[in-house]
């Protein structure tokens, strides 16, 4: 900037040259009444043009003598600081007029410009007459005579307060989440180094947390996505109550936050720390007019315990956060090596179960449900199975775990309930009607789109009719997690024509009042109790019971887990309707059904 400006102040020679310095221009009251040179008015105008040039240019821009006498200011400066020029002027040193801080500073700026030969650059905060402080980036020029001696100094100020305003603002973006103002995964990792860093320094102990809401998507899902900023804004404010002001809280995106306790003496002060975590998270959070129960599930990796470079340690916490999660949730789980290797083994079984899905390793099995007075045929429940090109045919429990309340359990429910769809709709064409159960999770019914999904199937299949046939199971202990929910998606699919029973009734103590709030058709009595009703006369009571409270609300009752003919025996004396198990019909492919016969039990 100086060496388009001050050319036009002072003929600056070229480098290494001294410099020769005319008198600075005068301000607009001293040029209106000097004399004019000659007998023309060309030097006057070309004084009165560069005066306003330099008015007006987006510079403070001042000239002063060695002494820091002010020589020459334009009004630019004047205008920032509320100052007239002519007090400037007038004043012994330029500083008199400036607050005492700043005074000092600009002394010390000018005395170094003096001495040196190329120009001296500061910043100085400056109140203007708006009110505000602004920041001032200023470059200092010393003035040299004729003869080398000096003269003065020339100066210039840009105000850089909105662009240093803007680079804060890109700063914070850049390093801090919006919604709740917290680190992101980007500062993250900028902090775990140093915590590492201080951690080595003092010899202590530092705990890299990976907390992870449990349940927060139904309440975007229920109660829109505002409402789940608010759980989140809330859930933050919590955790920065839980922990000490050291430690580091952050969000890594969605519903999950990160912990770096530092500092730390022993691990019994970490689990002090995750345990008042995991409590003060659990209250209740009131948004709008609902009340909601949030938990959270918080994998733990400890340095050095678990000697690992930052990445490792934040994955490590992640695969330990995963394992509490599957340990029922609400809880926190420290990262080991064995949990590593189970981690590591889960993830390999995730990838093997979307490529099984792609390539069409997944088959339904059908198991047989009988009419127990006649032994009639009148239904199966269709069953998963993993046709695995090294493990063979693998259950459902070697892998449906494994999938919980992730978009791949999704992924597996559409295939299953598209496949039996389309099986039951085969099967009555060829004139084999029967009623077909599948199995669903409360997470596939509860998805995005579910009634949707299921209704688009129907379509696209030409099986609009075979949804009269169709029951959907619902685990009891599920639908009792949010019976409101629940009960809106029956009455959805009911619209079609599908029915819905509760399975394994019984486990999930449900009482009268929230039976009586689902639409249900069935209960289907837990093979737990089946088993042991022989010999257990709870066991036997509760049978008996469920049997009893299907008939008084015209409910349809299955008897699951029937074994031998002592237990089809009993059933049947109690009055249960349908039955299933091994002891009637083991779940076989889908072409052996329609020539089954029940065989006799033994």
């Amino acid at each position: 900037m100086g060496a388009v400006i001050l050319p036009m102040v002072m003929n600056i020679p070229a480098p290494g040259s001294p410099a020769v310095v005319p008198e600075p221009p005068k301000a607009e009251s001293q040029l209106a009444d000097r004399a004019p040179p000659g007998p023309g008015q060309a030097v006057d105008e070309d004084h009165d043009l560069l005066q306003s040039i330099l008015d007006h240019i987006p510079l403070a821009i001042w000239m002063t003598d060695v002494d820091g006498r002010m020589r020459f200011i334009n009004r630019r400066l004047s205008d920032m600081l509320g100052i007239a020029e002519a007090r400037f002027l007038a004043a012994g040193h330029y500083t008199d007029l400036l607050p005492s801080m700043v005074a000092t500073h600009c002394r010390q700026a000018d005395r170094a410009c003096l001495a040196a030969e190329t120009p001296h650059l500061s910043k100085e905060w400056l109140q203007f007459v708006d009110g505000r402080e602004h920041l001032l980036e200023i470059t200092r020029v010393r003035l040299l005579d004729p003869d080398g001696s000096l003269r003065g100094i020339a100066g210039m100020a840009a105000d850089v307060t909105e662009r240093m305003e803007h680079e804060k603002h890109l700063e914070r973006v850049a390093h801090y989440d919006a919604l709740t103002g917290l680190p992101n995964r980007q500062l993250l990792a900028d902090r775990l180094l140093q915590a590492l860093a201080r951690t080595k320094r003092e010899h202590g102990l530092m705990a890299v947390c990976h907390l992870d809401l449990d349940g927060f998507k139904p309440v975007n899902d229920r109660h829109g996505h505002g409402a789940g900023d608010k759980v989140l804004v809330e859930v933050t404010r919590r955790i920065k109550e839980a922990v000490r002001e050291d430690d580091t809280v952050a969000r890594l995106g969605g519903d999950q936050f990160a912990v770096l306790l530092v500092g730390l003496q022993a691990t019994e002060e970490c689990v002090g720390s995750l345990q008042r975590l995991l409590e003060c998270i659990q209250q209740p959070i009131a948004v709008n007019d609902a009340v909601l129960d949030i938990t959270a599930s918080i994998g733990v990796a400890i340095y050095p315990e678990d000697e690992q470079d930052a990445d490792t340690l934040l994955r490590h916490a992640g695969q330990a956060m995963h394992l509490a999660k599957q340990a029922g949730r609400n809880r926190y789980h420290l990262f080991d090596a064995v949990s590593d290797q189970r981690a590591r083994s889960h993830h390999k079984l995730l990838q093997e179960i979307r490529q099984g899905l792609a390539v069409g390793e997944f088959e339904l099995y059908y198991q047989p449900k009988v009419e127990m007075a006649s032994r009639r045929l009148v239904g199966a429940e269709a069953l998963i199975r993993w046709n695995h090109p090294r493990r063979g045919l693998l259950q459902p429990d070697d892998f449906l775990r494994t999938v919980e309340d992730t978009e791949l359990e999704v992924e597996l429910g559409d295939w299953m309930l598209r496949t039996a769809i389309a099986q039951l709709h085969r099967w009555h064409a060829e004139g084999f009607a029967i009623e077909l159960s599948v199995n669903v999770s409360a997470y596939y019914l509860q998805s995005a789109g579910f009634v949707a999904k299921l209704q688009a199937t129907a379509t696209q299949l030409a099986a609009m009719d075979a949804l009269r046939h169709l029951q959907i199971e619902v685990l009891e202990t599920a639908a009792l997690e949010d019976i409101g929910r629940i009960d809106a998606l029956i009455g959805a699919c009911r619209e079609f024509g599908v029915g819905f029973a509760l399975d394994d009734f019984g486990t999930g103590y449900s009482s009268i009042a929230y039976l009586s709030k689902l639409d249900v058709d069935t209960l289907k009595i837990d093979q737990s109790f089946v088993r042991d009703m022989l010999q257990d006369k709870g066991d036997h009571a509760i049978v008996q019971g469920i049997i009893a409270l299907a008939r008084a609300f015209d409910m349809d009752i299955v008897a699951e887990g029937v074994e031998t003919a002592a237990h089809y025996a009993a059933l049947l004396q109690m009055g249960c309707a349908l039955g299933q198990g091994h002891g009637i019909g083991r779940p076989m492919p889908a072409h052996d059904l329609a020539e089954w016969r029940m065989p006799a039990i033994a």
